[in-house]
């Protein structure tokens, strides 16, 4: 696929959108917040529109000096907006009365007024009393390491790993899957948006007989401020952030698989090795799996924020061959934002017109999907089903594996 063909491809998807300039703005103005809001704060806007990005420039409130109220101004857009207002991150999220998580903001864009009155009543980290938080991970999942090195990018992470019911007792090798934002995947206490829950959902397939043969799970915290520049390879010239993922694929295979095979029980080779990743993760795994087709078989895209570097991931795509033989898992909701279903198709015909036959892209859009951790929570145990249910190698000893654990 040419770059000329990319290029065609982007102006279809924008004539599909259609043109923003024929409809009205929406306004959204903050007629009050907390009294303890410090001084100066700015006051962003987080949703589908900019990734969840929690420090956007181009979603900050402005302050009307006249009436003490916050507005911001948005371009006509299409389908659903869903979202939340914070103060720059997530401790700094919007929270209710008794300082507890609310449910995302929502606006249908055609359908909704064109201006949305709204009022903050606690800031997570301004609200007082925060109930503790429980642990929730199971006993299966241990911390390797809070600060793990990762020298591509002369940083530490917090990483993860889960043990299938059973691994002390045993001898088996089994198959690896990498996530990304661990604090999201196995612990409520570390989540900053609700956790997957992908502890619970293996341990209950294992003892219903349907875990095929298990799974060791291995989550990276994602970086914080380093987020959008860690997983995207390209930056996003809107907001300036990407840039960084080359070199965290890299960790992901060059620093932390190396550790994990020689210290546990793997299957290291491709068709036993997955990566799978929500939104900005989506991008991350969908580059990684590209970047070294020798190395992960196994792809899960949820939601992905193809957004921030479509073109350059279509262009991607065109000039390296993906591995024919790579399984993909594709999930979304139909309503996240007017981009999420065209580019993730695109993205999908684009590994259909480079070989990967149909047989392995797995494509849903659901129309009860958003953008929000309970529902990757609860389409997890089909994507891992899916894309370790066919093509694995026998159960038994895994050549090459030297394991201390």
């Amino acid at each position: 696929m040419s770059r000329a063909v990319v290029k065609k491809i982007f102006s279809r998807l924008a004539r599909q959108l259609g043109r923003r300039a024929a409809r009205a703005p929406v306004t959204f103005r903050l007629t009050s917040v907390p009294a303890n809001t410090p001084a100066g704060a700015t006051i962003y806007l987080t949703g589908t529109c900019n990734g969840w990005t929690t420090d956007d420039p181009a979603y900050a409130f402005s302050l009307n000096p006249a009436d003490g109220s916050y507005y911001l101004t948005l371009l006509p857009g299409r389908g659903t907006l869903d979202y939340k207002l914070c103060r720059g991150s997530w401790t700094t999220i919007e929270t209710d009365a008794d300082n507890l998580a609310v449910p995302n903001r929502r606006y249908i864009f055609g359908q909704g007024p064109r201006e949305v009155q709204l009022q903050v009543l606690n800031w997570e980290d301004q609200g007082g009393f925060i109930p503790p938080r429980q642990h929730s991970a199971s006993p299966n999942v241990h911390i390797i390491s809070p600060a793990f090195a990762m020298p591509q990018l002369r940083r530490t992470r917090r990483v993860w790993v889960y043990l299938p019911p059973g691994y002390a007792e045993g001898a088996s090798y089994y198959p690896v899957l990498y996530l990304q934002d661990g604090q999201n995947v196995f612990d409520q206490y570390t989540s900053f948006a609700g956790e997957w829950g992908v502890d619970e959902t293996l341990d209950a397939l294992a003892a219903s007989g349907y875990d095929l043969g298990g799974c060791l799970v291995v989550a990276v915290d994602n970086g914080t401020k380093h987020r959008l520049d860690e997983y995207s390879p390209w930056r996003n010239r809107r907001t300036g952030r990407g840039g960084e993922g080359d070199q965290y694929a890299e960790f992901l295979v060059k620093t932390l698989k190396p550790y994990i095979d020689h210290h546990y029980r793997t299957r290291p080779e491709r068709e036993a090795t997955g990566i799978l990743g929500s939104s900005m993760g989506g991008l991350l795994a969908t580059y990684a799996a590209l970047r070294y087709p020798a190395v992960f078989g196994r792809v899960g895209v949820f939601s992905p924020a193809y957004w921030f570097a479509g073109q350059s991931l279509l262009a991607y795509i065109a000039q390296h061959a993906p591995h024919p033989d790579t399984r993909w898992y594709f999930m979304c909701g139909t309503q996240e934002s007017p981009t999420m279903v065209p580019l993730m198709a695109a993205v999908r015909d684009a590994l259909h017109n480079a070989g990967v036959p149909t047989a392995n892209l797995h494509f849903a859009a659901l129309a009860d999907g958003q953008h929000a951790e309970w529902f990757w929570r609860r389409e997890f145990a089909a994507a891992y089903s899916w894309l370790f249910a066919e093509g694995l190698p026998a159960a038994g000893a895994s050549p090459g594996a030297t394991t201390l654990a």
